[in-house]
């Protein structure tokens, strides 16, 4: 994951003191999508007892016939050419693949977390993450290392990037704090534990919610270039591209509706619906199509791997506001 800062003069005007203003929301107004009866058709999803953000959030709002950017070809064209092919479900039946996420106690002890390089856009410990907590892609892990905590009866979620056990406590490059109760947003040009400045719990596919039968928000996804760019609730961008044509951080994909969800079987078909109904968040950079879940001993290789077959080409983007240099 590579990162790019963004000038501080672009979240003064929005920003103070690390909380939204009523400025800020209304920018984030175009994200809200849908009829009102779509948003509340299903409850939010939850995770320990909490639930993951409002039903009015981004994350959890239905993007089914929302109208398209007037440039969504040229960006699908432009992922496609740039080794782009079909959808890769980057978790699957090796516990080894996904992001993982612990649920702790509200008496969980707060450690001490250290960081570098990004602690100037990071949240200050302590914060209540187990020092047995797991590690995307275990312990000797050369990748992203994100660590991802809930606390349950705060209802607070505690993401981390790069993180290492360090101590009685944990060292990252950056690390995140937010409310899930709450719609507010990072800091104008700040990132989190993700390129994008956004959580990454809520966008992980989870074995849970396909056992159910339905994911009631959007999904994390991935790109290999990506621009100078992001669209809110994305707060940062991770690239120095001008190419307008390029996916910003933050842009909501979906997958057609003409595609037909019923050529597809179990897992992936519920997971193919949550993406036409609720669609795909560009969160980091990455390989092209990858999108992320979290591991479980559930998850069907056989199932997922029908997803493999659905090319970017079955995608459009949906305009949820403008690009933010």
């Amino acid at each position: 994951m590579r990162r790019w800062a963004v000038p501080a003069a672009v979240a003064v005007a929005l920003v103070v003191g690390g909380v939204a203003t009523a400025a800020l929301t209304a920018l984030t107004e175009p994200a809200t999508v849908g009829t009102h009866a779509e948003r509340l058709r299903s409850p939010q999803p939850s995770v320990g007892g909490c639930e993951v953000f409002p039903a009015d959030n981004p994350w959890n709002v239905v993007v089914a016939g929302a109208p398209l950017r007037s440039d969504s070809a040229a960006i699908i064209a432009a992922i496609q050419s740039n080794g782009g092919t079909s959808l890769h479900p980057d978790f699957g039946e090796n516990p080894n693949y996904g992001i993982p996420f612990v649920v702790v106690a509200a008496s969980q002890l707060r450690v001490p977390v250290v960081y570098d390089p990004y602690g100037d856009e990071s949240d200050p410990g302590p914060f209540p993450i187990p020092l047995e907590a797991p590690v995307e892609g275990g312990a000797g892990s050369s990748g992203d290392r994100h660590v991802l905590v809930v606390q349950s009866g705060s209802c607070e979620l505690f993401e981390l990037f790069d993180a290492e056990r360090s101590g009685q406590g944990w060292s990252a490059a950056s690390g995140a704090r937010f409310d899930l109760s709450s719609n507010v947003l990072r800091p104008l040009g700040w990132t989190s534990a993700d390129a994008a400045g956004l959580p990454i719990l809520p966008g992980l596919v989870r074995f849970d919610e396909v056992a159910a039968g339905e994911i009631r928000h959007a999904i994390r996804v991935t790109f290999s270039r990506t621009q100078r760019g992001y669209v809110l609730p994305a707060t940062h961008f991770a690239s120095s591209s001008t190419d307008p044509t390029l996916p910003a951080m933050g842009i909501r994909l979906r997958l057609k509706a003409s595609f037909n969800v019923a050529s597809l079987t179990g897992q992936a078909r519920t997971i193919a619906v949550a993406m036409q109904r609720y669609g795909l968040i560009v969160a980091d950079n990455g390989s092209n199509w990858f999108f992320q879940g979290a591991p479980s001993l559930g998850w069907d290789d056989d199932d997922l791997n029908q997803l493999r077959s659905i090319s970017g080409f079955e995608f459009e983007v949906v305009d949820t506001g403008p690009v933010v240099h």
